[in-house]
């Protein structure tokens, strides 16, 4: 439930790179019923926390992944990677429960694995590696 709730969560993210939110609520609904999938309402309730709550301390998020990153501009990311880094700092750092750093890890790295490139997963783990040590 919750891995689902973190993918429609990222894709919301994703797609707010390229184009305005039609709001959090509706964007969540549109992307779980074009996944194809049936989400219950607990799952669809996370990933509008989880958008919510990146959303609202983006700049303090991106802050923490730029200070973590040597050679890269947050800019210069790969749009699925640095929303993969948004959604596991916030939950390492900012959620209301939480994540201890290997599992918001290990989770984003799994969604790298899934969504982005053939270097997105390791480059999410060295970063997000990086973040989890400043703790």
């Amino acid at each position: 439930m919750r891995r689902s709730s973190r993918e429609i969560a990222f894709q919301i993210l994703f797609q707010s790179d390229f184009a305005p939110a039609i709001g959090v609520k509706e964007a969540v609904r549109v992307t779980s019923e074009s996944s194809g999938e049936v989400h219950d309402a607990e799952t669809l309730q996370f990933a509008q926390q989880l958008v919510e709550g990146v959303q609202s301390k983006k700049t303090e998020i991106d802050a923490k992944i730029q200070s973590s990153s040597q050679h890269w501009k947050m800019d210069r990311m790969a749009s699925v990677d640095r929303n993969l880094l948004r959604l596991a700092v916030y939950e390492m750092l900012f959620a209301p429960q939480l994540l201890k750093p290997a599992i918001a890890i290990n989770e984003a790295v799994e969604m790298a694995k899934k969504f982005g490139s053939t270097e997105s997963a390791s480059f999410v783990n060295g970063l997000l590696d990086q973040v989890g040590r400043g703790l």
